[in-house]
């Protein structure tokens, strides 16, 4: 198993034509995520920060499949699992599958997930909780998932989700050694998506 490099990753993004707003949220997630993965290496934890960043990039294929793929079948999250095994990356699989917010409802998955999650998934799920089109903060991510999914979860379970976000959100940033004002973006994505498309053409 070889984790896919940069631009590798990118080329397997493109073979789907997402939208540009999707490329835009995989990018910034993405970058958030290696941003992370460089700063919690750099203390001294070992992080792979390649898979970290393939993952990052392709955490929401399942969005954007065909609908003919067998992948759409299954919840957000274990749809990019699936593609990516099928793909030749099954060592992606596990960083994708579990960051959808919508695991953070169920109390009792959600604590079986941080008792065995890798600090690489930690990673991928936290930055895809800091990132829209852009880096935001995790309250203006939350708030832009409220307007778009109204009475998704009732109060008390909105409120469970927003505090088992902000556990891992204190997790990451503590690895990371920063607050979660001073975290960054790596920008990496934009060569990579030029050369992934000038190999294309």
């Amino acid at each position: 198993m070889t984790v896919p490099s940069r631009v590798e990753a990118a080329t397997l993004l493109r073979s789907l034509e997402p939208p540009p707003w999707f490329v835009a949220h995989a990018r910034a997630v993405a970058e958030v995520a290696a941003w992370l993965a460089q700063a919690i290496d750099r203390r001294g934890t070992p992080v792979d920060r390649a898979a970290v960043e393939a993952a990052a990039l392709l955490h929401d294929v399942d969005k954007v499949l065909p609908a003919t793929d067998p992948a759409r079948t299954l919840r957000h999250g274990d749809g990019s699992a699936d593609w990516l095994r099928r793909q030749g990356h099954p060592e992606l699989s596990r960083l994708v599958a579990g960051h959808p917010v919508t695991r953070l409802a169920d109390g009792e998955a959600f604590r079986r997930w941080a008792a065995f999650a890798s600090r690489e998934e930690r990673i991928v799920a936290y930055a895809d909780k800091r990132a829209g089109q852009r880096l935001e903060s995790m309250d203006a991510r939350f708030a832009s998932w409220a307007r778009r999914y109204p009475g998704a979860w009732d109060a008390a379970t909105a409120a469970a989700v927003r505090a088992r976000a902000g556990r891992l959100e204190a997790e990451v940033c503590a690895a990371a050694g920063v607050t979660p004002f001073e975290v960054r973006r790596l920008a990496w994505t934009a060569s990579a998506w030029r050369q992934a498309r000038a190999a294309a053409a």
